[in-house]
């Protein structure tokens, strides 16, 4: 009988031993209350409580990953898209965590998903695609106010996707390549007044210089009797060319006869 006792006095110590020390990990924190009275925070390490009095809730302070459903919105152009998010936050008050709210992890992801529905609503289509940047910073912030009442800080709200409709994404793709197709007829046109004012400058330099015309001349002929690659060249050889090639030898051409205006031998005296 004896023997009994003792076994029942061991559990007993045992028991209360075990719901009287507990261990909180370093990222965690326990919240405690007694009688149903905030008592405070303890931890990281080992704690103790007062078994059947003292009631420990655990609190996670890790960067928790928070996934956003997709929400189907209209922009303020009319457009119906799907778009989710991801949102980062933790708990920095663990006891604003369990006093303020009820449950942190679901307010925190429903807060989310209507801010979401909200500001990617007043956005036009033009402005989800391009300013991305904008909306993340203007989400995380109007998150953040509705959280930190509740010791909970947001640090980053991501857009991840936004779906399209297959009509819009046609109507995108024909907006692309209309934008390509001008883009280069510009450059075309760009290009062919570039080239017009070069040769402008061109024609200004051998209207200036009259040898240089003879010169582009029979650097012409050169050019093309290599690339035609026969022996048989017919250069048709203006007037000019005679006066040029007697300037460069020093002589004057002698001048031609006068005829009697039949094309005869001159008449004589």
């Amino acid at each position: 009988m004896a023997l009994v006792v003792v076994l029942i006095v061991l559990a007993l110590v045992a028991l209360f031993v075990f719901s009287a020390v507990k261990i909180a990990n370093e990222y965690e924190r326990g919240v405690v209350f007694r009688l149903g009275r905030l008592l405070g925070v303890k931890g990281p390490g080992l704690f103790l409580l007062i078994p059947f009095i003292d009631r420990a809730l655990r609190v996670d302070l890790r960067t928790v990953t928070l996934n956003v459903p997709p929400q189907e919105i209209i922009t303020r152009d009319n457009v119906t898209v799907t778009v989710n998010a991801v949102a980062y936050f933790r708990v920095v008050e663990p006891t604003r965590a369990i006093v303020q709210v009820e449950n942190y992890l679901v307010a925190t992801s429903q807060i989310a998903q209507t801010t979401l529905r909200s500001v990617a609503g007043e956005a036009d289509l033009d402005q989800l695609l391009s300013q991305r940047d904008e909306i993340n910073t203007r989400l995380a912030s109007l998150i953040a106010d509705q959280t930190t009442a509740w010791g909970v800080q947001v640090s980053l709200v991501e857009l991840k996707d936004v779906e399209l409709p297959q009509t819009m994404q046609r109507a995108i793709a024909r907006q692309a390549e209309a934008e390509r197709e001008r883009r280069a007829k510009i450059i075309a046109a760009e290009g062919e007044a570039q080239a017009s004012q070069m040769i402008s400058q061109a024609a200004s330099v051998i209207t200036a210089q009259p040898g240089a015309l003879q010169l582009r001349y029979l650097q012409t002929i050169s050019e093309v009797g290599a690339s035609d690659g026969t022996n048989t060249l017919i250069i048709p050889l203006p007037v000019e060319m005679l006066e040029f090639f007697g300037a460069v030898g020093g002589r004057t051409p002698a001048p031609a006869p006068a005829g009697n205006g039949n094309g005869g031998p001159p008449a004589t005296p």
